[in-house]
């Protein structure tokens, strides 16, 4: 096999001159189809025998013939147009908004409690996204994004990271769970204060949920928290309570799916102001996509509405 001149290499202008010869053995049907001039046709066939160095057609006064090499090459070049018009589609979907991949990364403490709205608004309202959701907690969540690895984030802020962008969705309050004989047990008004003498369990370390409550202790003056007992998520959390070893803050967003598991659980909610958390979503500063981000944050936002939270 003779070798490719790679100082002159095929236009796609001459793939589809050849293609069309192929096709239609015949100069003017080929030159039709293709919109192009008869002698612009012959002369881009010309060009491209020259480029590939093989004679790819046999031409007679009465008819087009395809030369050996010529059959063989007419089906390369037949699945090089393929794959061009395939990439030109797949750019057209990418400039189309609402199109292709985007991987959401979430907390597990917004995760399965926010999930299902999330969910049910991609599928009614933006059918053609690839939605493809990463749990993680902050930190890696974070080190995904700066990476690439991850598009959006859905999670609690502020982050204050150079570089990422929030998009607030919603605050929400912090309500007290307690064991059914706690004192403050289905209390309402309960000031924050109360949080000095409590048992507080918590979430393991990473979790921001944790970082939040202890800050929360700290607002009152609360500066140790001895930690003896410790949770991976909210449903063994709430299920320590439930046993008695103390009582845990949750998230309202939370409150209905947690206590749910449970008939030895009480809620009790804080007196104005409570002690609150904002979501949000979170990109990177100056992401292509970033009036995406924006238009499906404030569909979010609508979409969270029914949700026990104060949309922003």
């Amino acid at each position: 096999m003779r070798a490719i001149n790679r100082g002159k290499q095929p236009s796609l202008a001459q793939l589809r001159a050849f293609a069309a010869v192929a096709e239609h053995l015949h100069f003017r049907d080929a030159a039709a189809a293709i919109g192009m001039s008869q002698p612009a046709l012959s002369g881009a066939v010309s060009a491209l025998e020259e480029a590939l160095g093989v004679q790819l057609l046999e031409r007679t006064t009465r008819k087009v013939l395809l030369s050996p090499a010529g059959e063989r090459l007419a089906v390369r070049a037949k699945a090089v147009l393929g794959e061009v018009e395939a990439l030109l589609e797949e750019a057209d979907a990418v400039k189309a908004p609402f199109t292709g991949a985007l991987r959401l990364g979430v907390i597990p403490t917004v995760a399965p409690y926010l999930l299902p709205t999330v969910l049910a608004l991609v599928h009614e309202k933006y059918p053609d996204l690839d939605l493809q959701v990463h749990e993680e907690q902050t930190s890696s969540l974070l080190e995904g994004l700066a990476a690439g690895r991850l598009d959006l984030l859905l999670l609690a802020v502020p982050l204050g990271v150079p570089g990422v962008t929030e998009l607030p969705l919603f605050d929400e309050d912090f309500v007290l769970v307690t064991p059914l004989d706690h004192w403050l047990g289905g209390r309402e008004g309960i000031p924050r204060e109360a949080l000095r003498e409590l048992n507080l369990l918590l979430l393991d370390e990473g979790h921001c949920l944790r970082d939040q409550a202890l800050d929360i202790c700290r607002e009152v003056g609360r500066g140790d928290l001895p930690v003896t007992t410790t949770a991976a998520g909210l449903s063994t959390l709430v299920q320590l309570v439930a046993g008695g070893l103390g009582v845990t803050l949750l998230p309202r967003t939370a409150v209905r799916v947690e206590t749910s598991r449970s008939s030895q659980l009480l809620t009790g909610y804080f007196a104005d102001p409570a002690p609150t958390r904002r979501v949000a979503l979170a990109m990177r500063t100056g992401a292509a996509r970033a009036a995406e981000y924006e238009e499906l944050a404030g569909a979010l936002r609508e979409a969270l509405r029914p949700l026990p939270v104060r949309v922003l």
